[in-house]
């Protein structure tokens, strides 16, 4: 999804006359309605033309993660005049915290998609869960703990998807048919339900994509309605998904269209009857597959007529920031994160400071929303891997608590104020070895989440070249031959070797000269 991510801004940018990230609103001509919005609102892309016909209103949409959204929000900076997310609960409660003027104006729904299961339809077999069969929450958690089913699933602190999840399921194993509170949450029966997790996403759109990839070693996934139906209609499967609705309750996506900027009332309201208006719904429903949010528009036939249990949402965002923590730092599975990083004389200057200064605040010392849930997670395991014109250094650290003063935590600090440069650029002999350390780690240890993150300013001129390393991958063995690398393009770097890289071992390319090194770090986070 990272690969198309770019042009398709692109093109939205030339629809709507402007350059992504423009939020210079003095120059914005009447009628233009600045949009902070999900990734998965892409797909609506093909209606700004037909918009702006019908009414006027010219869309210019920005994109950002959902707790990056909402803490651009409420951060008391500069706003975009609507936000559109998949789902506005966490923002409500984080607005209800602060002042007033962190609250939208309006909201109002656009469009809905349960967040549920799919499985092949041989697994639902298996299981005893094929046809209408009644399933729930905790019969899924069941046949995880069993080993009878390993699925993927978004991580909660990173996406839509899996954060209704992880309520959802919270909820429902709680039992009490009330709004979760901390003492309803059952870790213990969590922790069963995410042994079945095998794969983690920081989107619900590559979580798909890695789906595909990787559906010989999975049974399901949890993720939208919307894309587990468009998954079915792709072509892209070896055997179709059941979908299972658990009869205990789920959590509903109902995207709703957010006034941030009172002024643009008359604009908003024009715009919102128009998306309500039957014909449109009707169009979202069929090139989106979500369900319309207007009752008299009818269901198309790809979705079944049952009646769906919509789980009640906690109240407090001290229950919702507690239970995503105890998911991160004790209830999913561990992981194991190999970085793999450049110290040649290029870095020299500011381009090190930014590399220590994130790796820092990874440590705990970004405070921010978002960067307490980057941070480093308990049960962590580091693995610093620093080369120039050959490997420098193999170091690991083990993070043993969640506090910013844990003594994994502190000691990383303390390792990376030390890194010091040296000559030459020897990118893949290091990604060889880093390789072959998760081959090691792997065969002693296949409760993990492994993933590899490179990170270089600059081109490949010591050591084996691209081809060599990509030729080394095939006597690796599994599990680790499917460890993903996220690979981060910094100053000079060759942008196509390493996306060959990151296709080749299925995982993704971020480039912080786009950004910053921080902003790239800590998105990748999402995806460990």
């Amino acid at each position: 999804m990272r690969r198309v991510a770019v042009p398709l801004l692109l093109v939205l940018a030339l629809l709507a006359g402007c350059t992504p990230g423009d939020r210079e609103s003095p120059a914005d001509p009447a009628g233009t309605l600045r949009v902070l919005a999900g990734s998965e609102l892409k797909d609506v892309e093909p209606l700004v033309g037909q918009i702006r016909d019908a009414t006027g209103v010219d869309l210019r949409f920005e994109y950002s993660g959902t707790l990056e959204g909402a803490e651009r929000i409420t951060g008391g900076g500069a706003r975009p005049d609507l936000a559109w997310f998949s789902s506005a609960r966490y923002l409500t409660l984080l607005a209800a915290a602060g002042g007033a003027e962190d609250r939208p104006a309006a909201s109002e729904r656009i469009m809905l998609s349960p967040v549920v299961l799919g499985v092949k339809r041989s697994v639902a077999t298996r299981l005893g869960w094929a046809g209408d069969a009644e399933v729930t929450w905790r019969d899924i958690a069941a046949k995880a703990k069993a080993g009878q089913l390993r699925y993927g699933m978004t991580n909660p602190a990173a996406s839509n998807s899996g954060f209704s999840a992880l309520v959802g399921v919270a909820a429902a194993l709680a039992g009490t048919g009330d709004a979760l509170r901390a003492e309803d949450v059952d870790e213990g029966g969590l922790t069963d339900f995410f042994t079945g997790q095998t794969l983690t996403a920081g989107s619900s759109g590559w979580l798909a994509d890695a789906f595909v990839t990787g559906q010989g070693k999975l049974d399901g996934l949890i993720n939208y309605e919307s894309v587990l139906l468009g998954l079915n209609a792709s072509g892209r499967l070896r055997e179709p998904l059941q979908l299972i609705y658990p009869t205990d309750g789920i959590i509903t996506a109902d995207y709703p269209l957010l006034l941030l900027d009172p002024a643009k009332r008359a604009a908003y309201d024009k715009l919102v009857a128009y998306l309500r208006g039957p014909g449109v719904q009707r169009q979202l429903m069929t090139a989106t597959a979500r369900r319309p949010a207007v009752p008299e528009v009818a269901l198309d036939g790809r979705f079944p007529r049952r009646v769906l249990v919509e789980l009640p949402f906690p109240a407090s965002i001290k229950v919702v920031d507690d239970l995503l923590l105890a998911y991160l730092n004790r209830i999913r599975r561990p992981a194991h994160t190999i970085y793999v990083l450049d110290v040649s004389g290029s870095m020299r200057g500011d381009r090190i400071a930014a590399l220590k200064q994130t790796l820092v605040d990874l440590t705990g010392a970004d405070t921010s929303l978002t960067g307490r849930f980057a941070s480093f997670r308990a049960r962590e395991r580091i693995t610093i891997i620093t080369f120039a014109g050959r490997v420098i250094d193999e170091r690991d650290f083990t993070v043993e608590g969640a506090g910013p003063d844990a003594p994994g935590r502190a000691a990383i600090r303390g390792y990376v104020a030390g890194l010091q440069l040296h000559d030459g650029t020897a990118i893949f002999s290091a990604m060889r070895r880093a390789y072959r350390r998760a081959q090691a780690d792997t065969a002693a240890d296949k409760g993990s989440f492994t993933s590899i993150v490179l990170m270089t300013d600059g081109e490949n001129n010591q050591g084996i070249s691209v081809d060599d390393f990509l030729a080394s991958l095939a006597v690796v063995a599994e599990p680790a031959r499917s460890v993903k690398t996220f690979a981060i393009q910094f100053g000079e770097a060759d942008p196509d070797e390493l996306r060959r890289i990151a296709e080749t071992t299925s995982g993704a390319m971020f480039d912080a000269n786009r950004g910053s090194l921080a902003a790239a770090f800590k998105e990748i986070r999402g995806y460990q």
